[in-house]
């Protein structure tokens, strides 16, 4: 590693065996309001996060507020968005489609990792306490350009509840 991108890394909290190491997963734990990138069983980065409106179980359908639970994959990059950057997690799967149907609901989807609202979206959006998402994990801009930075496309995301 260069010793000015080392510099770097380290400015940010970032330890240069972790920049080495892609993070092999993500893990949100809901209950404790984080979201954690791992490499290996190690915890390199963790950051706190904000929830859908209505956080405690998993996400039933369209328009719930919850935020899911379970593992996913973060599947796509969105530069341009409502939200300052997002990943989007690959909810439904089929499990969570299959549920919603018997509920004779549509599963919802649009989940995603984002940052804060732009400032058009902030303007309109009501913040409703601590969790204000309509079922996304939201992270401060900051915390977002790392974990845009250390997280690769194809990284399973676990959801605990």
């Amino acid at each position: 590693m260069k010793a000015g991108l080392l510099a770097v890394l380290l400015a940010f909290g970032i330890a240069a065996a972790h920049a080495a190491s892609p993070v092999d997963r993500v893990v949100v734990r809901k209950s404790d309001g984080l979201l954690q990138l791992m490499v290996g069983t190690r915890v390199v980065r963790q950051f706190p996060i904000y929830l859908g409106g209505n956080p405690i179980g998993h996400k039933q359908h369209q328009g719930d507020r919850r935020t899911p639970e379970g593992r996913y994959v973060l599947h796509e990059r969105k530069r341009q968005s409502r939200f300052y950057r997002a990943l989007r997690i690959s909810y439904p799967n089929e499990t969570d489609r299959a549920a919603a149907e018997a509920a004779g609901q549509p599963p919802g989807g649009d989940i995603m990792i984002h940052g804060m609202p732009t400032l058009e979206k902030r303007n309109l959006l009501m913040f409703d306490g601590p969790n204000w998402t309509d079922g996304c994990i939201a992270i401060s801009n900051p915390h977002m350009r790392e974990v845009w930075d250390l997280v690769e496309l194809g990284t399973p995301i676990e959801i605990l509840p």
